[in-house]
């Protein structure tokens, strides 16, 4: 017998503030045409004044404790993914922690783009180990508040939004068989730290700052390295690409996803895509885009999902998931 993690439910949070590539052409000097050709960013969701990132931690907390039934007194351990806390201390984890009520700990973690797989991995291996029982994992993202506004190349590219999944620990198989959490897998590169990164910070600049990213070299480094950790998921599973029913990847860039999946011969219809009208939510993409497919029924219980993210740092990592 081998502890595992299953997901026992999932539940999503968008804030109602729509803004279109049509919107942002009166706001910054782009175009719907130039945004779709090289993102494929129809829109994205926005942060109204006064909506923090725990606020949309909260929403989508509290359907994912819907979806699983189960009362949030129950969870001990609150894991959230986030770049863009409510304040630089204590963990906005607390928060969502206070407003639930749950019981246990709470803490944040930041992998930027790649946060959500970081965080899932957290909680499984705190599962697995022990330590909790139930854990509650959110990825949730205000990015639109550290975007330049003047700067075209990034400020179009982000949106707000937040996940979350339910895992409750149980005695799998210890074969890909099992449901939940078969296997994370997770690197990083601080030799690429100027890629992708904020310009301030509490010990820096004392200010918050905004993102700065050289795109073409985020892209260069994207698909190989995203191939690679997906590779090493399989492997560590013993399955094959055509293995997998869904990839659910961090949603970027449309480009990105497409060239992933071509490497790996995965159709077009096994892929979730919500880039189009989320843009990029940085750690709430993948739980966003996981908590769609369920809802609407495609991802359905037994099916084998592939997670992947790439993020600043450079962190990227992967997750296999039997829902």
């Amino acid at each position: 017998m081998v502890k595992r993690s299953r997901v026992l439910g999932c539940g999503t949070y968008l804030p109602a503030n729509v803004v279109t590539n049509q919107d942002l052409e009166r706001r910054v000097d782009t175009t719907d045409e130039w945004i779709v050709q090289r993102t494929g960013i129809k829109s994205r969701h926005l942060a109204a004044d006064g909506e923090l990132t725990s606020d949309l931690a909260i929403g989508a907390a509290t359907r994912a404790l819907d979806h699983a039934g189960i009362p949030a007194s129950s969870i001990d351990c609150i894991v959230l993914a986030t770049t863009t806390p409510d304040n630089t201390f204590p963990a906005t984890a607390t928060k969502v922690q206070a407003a639930l009520g749950t019981l246990g700990f709470a803490m944040d973690i930041q992998a930027v783009c790649a946060g959500f797989v970081y965080a899932l991995s957290v909680a499984d291996n705190m599962i697995r180990g022990g330590q909790a029982r139930r854990a509650l994992v959110i990825g949730a993202e205000t990015f639109s508040r550290i975007l330049d506004w003047n700067d075209r190349t990034t400020c179009v590219l982000f949106g707000d939004g937040a996940g979350a999944v339910v895992l409750e620990g149980y005695d799998g198989k210890g074969d890909s068989s099992d449901r939940g959490v078969l296997s994370t897998h997770l690197h990083s590169d601080g030799t690429q730290y100027d890629l992708l990164y904020v310009d301030g910070g509490p010990s820096s600049t004392q200010t918050v700052g905004h993102v700065r990213m050289h795109g073409q070299e985020i892209f260069r480094h994207a698909v190989t390295k995203l191939s690679g950790v997906v590779e090493e998921a399989l492997a560590a599973n013993g399955l094959e690409s055509t293995d997998i029913d869904w990839m659910v990847p961090h949603q970027a860039n449309r480009r990105i996803i497409d060239g992933l999946a071509r490497k790996m011969k995965l159709p077009p219809e096994k892929v979730v895509l919500t880039v189009d009208r989320h843009g990029n939510t940085s750690a709430a993409s993948i739980p966003l885009a996981f908590g769609e497919a369920v809802a609407d029924g495609r991802i359905k219980r037994g099916d084998l999902v592939l997670m992947e993210a790439i993020g600043g740092g450079l962190t990227w990592g992967s997750a296999l998931i039997r829902w």
